[in-house]
Formats: structure tokens, C-alpha cells, sequence
């Protein structure tokens, strides 16, 4: 085998396992099948740049047919299911709670912890809690669409909340929780500047306030309620041990004064629960058997521990994740994004650039491929860095059997043929495997290319426009081609567009392609169709004459 078609081999196994060939992990399979050109690579550099190029302008259906002559074996697929995939909790009926704060929709992020609890709930027979940690008014401000925006999400994924909770709305119950703890002597008001505690607790060293009797901090915990004391005045701390190791467990705060209307119970209360004070009396009240959440959450743990012990309750049974980081999107945050829709870089948190579920919802994301992804990744601690690949792969195992073919160009060049017939009948299939019937695309004399064909091609060469016929290339500037006959004789294959195709644009996370769609494709508003050797898309809406649509992965 030459060290062409050794390239061309793995750059093709690559691209169908991955959606698209990526350099690196090509060379490395060429080195490690033949080590000697390891001192050579610099030098092939081009060739790799050339092929992988070439794999990648390629459909799957071409990359599977070129890999079947040269080598059959890696087209063989392991059946083999990964071992594992979650492992069984300890508990017959587990009942599980996924607790987000709505200050947005749910993103991917969002989306594993719904996966893992809502699937533990189905595995188990358990009871599934959807519980709505929005007890920050200010910093962490909920949004009201975003209620119904992961009600909604929660049921596209498959899962059905059994309870759903709000927060906001039983503030009166964590008040009875807190006001028990001040008489028991576990809680105190503390009166302390944020630096004057922090230098206490850097010091290990008690706050005046902390031997304050009972009776004295109930006072101040009603004036906190009636408004005499101001935020910044007070907060109300868990006793803990201000020698603990870690500074973050010394004397937590359970309340603090926030004087900002609530969009969702407005301004009932003034004096809020912190997340920790929260949460612990929830699980406890709704007997929630299993706690995941990410490793950096073990200071909560560690916190909501005592007021356990203070009242005598058995804390969850906690299992810790590593963190997800998915490699396109970086540190983009909810408030980053909401930052970027109020300044119009993005058009709503629907914008396919987002990792909001309702991006990759519009996007032809499917429901199943974000479950079983999710699952695949299971729930250990070690962190796990990946690629959007990992979960377009997912995708396409299952919309590529059920999509339909369909052409596009994007930035079109038109292309005469001369001397063939005044008109020509394409018959193309709407699924390469399966039999979904053909569509007929009628021809007289011209048709639209892509520009990146274009560039490719030179006066001289024999092309196929696919499934219509072969010409040999004339002239560029126009463009122009001499037919030549129907028969298929191994010519580059090109895709086209017919004169009368549709303005199309398709909306992708790196930018917006403009160019022509088969007409064909306006039928398929709502579903997803693969643009051959373009990408898979959700076919979005036909409007003032343009197609618009959203596109997937490759």
C-alpha cells in the first residue's frame, strides 16, 4: 500500500467514525501502522493537508464505499456495549432531585444532571423531584420563562418530574427550620461587616456575636424580617467549628437580607435562604435518598452536615461527579449569555451558537442522543474534557438512517452545458440505503456549483454532476462545461443546484452559508435532512422566498 492510500485509509476510518477527519489523529494512526515515516511527517505534511481535505468534502456513504475497497475490516463496527453504563444505586425505590436555579433555560451542562437523576428514577422505580433553587433574587436573578422552559426540556428528554418544587414559594418553612435552630443555641444573627468575619474566620477565631443567647438573636432575627435591620446589616450563620480545615465550613451563612423584589413571588420576603440552608431542609422534607453533584460541591456537604446533626436527620446518601468541560463553548456561562441576548450578539437562547437546549433542540439535536451520551460519560470523578464530536456521533446514529438526501451549493457559481440535450432528468435517491423513493430534478443547460468546487476544478477536467450526467470543463470565466454522456465512468463527483433551486441560508455555530436547495426541500419543514456532502439540518422555515435552515453537524 502507498503512503497515500495509507493516509487516505485512516483519514476515511477517521471521518466516519468522528463526522470529519482531524489531522492529528490521522497521523498518529499512520505512525503507528508504519513507524519508519515518523521522521518524515514534516515533509508530508501537504499530503495529509490534501487528503484529509479531500475526505472531508465527501459523504459518508462515499467515505463508506471507498474504505470497503481498501480496507474492509475497519468498517466493522464493535457491537460490543460499553460495561457499565450506570451502575445501580443501593436502593429499591431511590428518590432523586435534579435542583436548578432557573436564571436561564437548561444548557448541556444543565442536561447531564437531568439525564443521570431522571434515568436513576427510571431504573429504580424511584420518584423523580424537580426542584427549583431560585432563592437569589439579585446575584443569581430567576427568569420566569425559564419555569416552563425546563419543564419542558425535562419531558422532551424523556422524563416526567413526579414532584415539582419552588423554593421561593415555601420561604415560611425554612423561617419555622432557622428560628428552631436559634432556640436549640445552633444558629445566631451575626452583625459583623463581610471583612470583619472573614478576618474571624481566617484566625479560626469566634465573632462577638456568636455566645449571643438565644433570645438575643431571635430579636434581631425579627428585626432582620421587619425591615429594621438593612441589607449588609445582619445575616443569620449555622454554628459549626471555626477551627474546621476548610474556612468555607467556619460559621456558614443561612439567611442574609436581599431587598429586591422576586420576579416570581415579588416582594413577600426580604430575608432569603442561601442555597446550602435551602437545599438541606428540602432533601430532608421531600426524603431524597441520593444527592449527585460535582465534586466541587463537597464544601456543601461538608456544611449541610451539621444542621443534620442538629436536628437529628440522616444526610442522602451523595455521589460525586468530575466536571464536564465541552471543549467548543469554554467558560461560556448562563449570565454570559444573557449578557450577550441583551447586547443582541445573540438573537435569544435559542441561537445556534448557544449549548442551550433549545439551541440544539432547533438545531436537529435529537432527545435520544443527548440521553445516551450522557450515560456513556457515567458519573466518576475524574474530569472529563470533550468535544461536540462525542455527541454530533451520537446524533448521527440515529438521524442518518432517517433523513433525506437533498442537494445544496453554497456561494454559487452557475455553470453552462453546452452540446448535451435541451433537457435532462436527475433521478436521485432520498436515501442512499434506504428505500425512500427518488426525487426528479429537471435540467435545460445549467446548473449552480459551490464555490469550494469551483476553485478545485480546471479547464480540461472530466467532472459528474451527481446523478445528472458528465461534462469536461471548458472555460471558467463564464463558466461553462461540453456534455458528456450519462454513464458513470469514476469522473470527480460533483454536487449541483438547479435554476430553479431556492434561496437557502443555514444557520451554523461558526456562521451563516448562504447559496440553493433542491425546491424539493421546502417539504420538509420541521424535520432533518442531510445537504449531501454539506451537513445534517433542521429544516426551520420557508418565508419571502428563502429556506432557512439549522444546521446540525456533519
Amino acid at each position: 500500500m502507498s503512503i497515500r492510500e495509507l493516509i487516505l485509509k485512516h483519514a476515511l476510518a477517521n471521518a466516519l467514525k468522528y463526522g470529519k477527519a482531524e489531522r492529528g489523529a490521522v497521523i498518529g494512526k499512520v505512525i503507528a501502522e508504519a513507524p519508519e515515516l515518523r521522521s518524515s511527517i514534516r515533509d508530508l505534511m501537504n499530503v495529509f493537508n490534501e487528503i484529509i481535505s479531500y475526505v472531508n468534502s465527501l459523504s459518508n456513504e462515499e467515505r463508506e464505499e471507498l474504505l470497503k475497497n481498501m480496507a474492509p475490516e475497519l468498517l466493522e463496527r464493535k457491537k460490543e456495549k460499553k460495561a457499565g453504563g450506570l451502575p445501580p444505586l443501593d436502593s429499591d425505590h431511590p428518590v432523586m432531585r435534579f435542583a436548578p436555579n432557573p436564571n436561564g433555560p437548561p444548557t448541556l451542562g444543565s442536561a447531564r444532571g437531568m439525564v443521570i437523576n431522571g434515568e436513576y428514577a427510571k431504573m429504580h422505580k424511584g420518584t423523580l423531584i424537580l426542584r427549583f433553587d431560585d432563592t437569589d433574587p439579585k446575584t443569581k436573578r430567576p427568569l420566569l420563562e425559564a419555569y416552563d422552559w425546563y419543564l419542558e426540556d425535562y419531558e422532551w428528554l424523556g422524563y416526567k418530574p413526579d414532584v415539582i418544587l419552588c423554593a421561593s414559594e415555601r420561604i415560611p418553612i425554612y423561617y419555622e427550620y432557622a428560628e428552631k435552630l436559634i432556640e436549640m443555641g445552633f444558629a445566631y444573627v451575626c452583625l459583623c461587616s463581610r471583612e470583619e468575619f472573614k478576618k474571624f474566620k481566617d484566625n479560626s477565631v469566634s465573632c462577638p456575636h456568636r455566645e449571643s443567647t438565644p433570645e438575643v438573636s431571635l430579636e434581631l432575627w425579627d428585626k432582620m424580617l421587619s425591615g429594621e435591620l438593612s441589607s449588609g446589616e445582619a445575616v443569620l450563620r449555622i454554628k459549626t467549628d471555626m477551627k474546621h480545615p476548610d474556612p468555607a465550613v467556619r460559621d456558614w451563612v443561612a439567611f442574609r437580607i436581599i431587598e429586591v423584589p422576586h420576579p416570581r413571588v415579588g416582594d413577600r420576603f426580604r430575608v432569603w435562604p442561601t442555597l446550602d440552608f435551602e437545599s438541606a431542609i428540602e432533601d430532608y422534607l421531600q426524603g431524597v435518598t441520593h444527592i449527585i453533584r460535582g465534586k466541587d460541591l463537597r464544601d456543601s456537604e461538608a456544611r449541610q452536615r451539621y444542621i443534620y446533626s442538629y436536628f437529628e436527620w440522616e444526610y442522602p446518601k451523595t455521589i460525586y461527579w468530575g466536571r464536564l468541560k465541552i471543549h467548543e463553548f469554554g467558560k461560556l456561562s448562563t449570565s454570559m449569555i444573557a449578557k450577550g441576548i441583551e447586547e443582541r450578539v445573540y438573537s435569544g437562547w435559542d441561537d445556534v451558537r448557544l449549548p442551550t437546549l433549545r439551541a440544539l433542540k432547533r438545531r436537529g439535536i435529537t432527545a435520544e442522543a443527548l440521553r445516551n451520551f450522557f450515560i456513556s460519560l457515567g458519573i466518576g470523578e475524574n474530569d472529563v474534557s470533550i468535544s461536540m464530536e462525542n455527541l454530533y456521533a451520537e446524533n448521527r446514529k440515529i438521524i442518518d438512517p432517517v433523513a433525506k438526501r437533498y442537494f445544496f451549493v453554497h456561494n454559487p457559481k452557475k455553470m453552462i452545458i453546452k452540446e448535451g440535450p435541451s433537457k435532462m432528468l436527475a433521478r436521485a435517491p432520498l436515501h442512499p440505503k434506504r428505500d425512500m423513493g427518488f426525487r426528479e430534478i429537471e435540467v435545460e443547460g445549467e446548473v449552480f456549483i459551490a464555490e469550494s468546487d469551483f476553485k478545485e476544478i480546471k479547464v480540461g477536467d472530466f467532472v459528474r454532476l451527481k446523478d445528472l450526467c458528465n461534462v469536461q470543463i471548458t472555460s471558467l470565466s463564464p463558466l461553462e462545461a461540453k456534455y458528456e454522456g450519462k454513464d458513470v465512468k469514476g469522473y470527480r463527483i460533483i454536487h449541483w443546484a438547479p435554476p430553479d433551486g431556492v434561496k437557502t441560508i443555514v444557520l451554523a455555530p461558526e456562521g451563516v452559508y448562504e447559496g440553493i436547495s433542491e425546491r424539493g426541500v421546502i417539504k420538509e419543514i420541521g424535520k432533518i435532512v442531510q445537504f449531501e456532502r454539506f451537513g445534517f439540518g433542521k429544516v426551520e422555515k420557508f418565508e419571502d422566498g428563502i429556506l432557512q435552515v439549522c444546521f446540525a453537524h456533519r
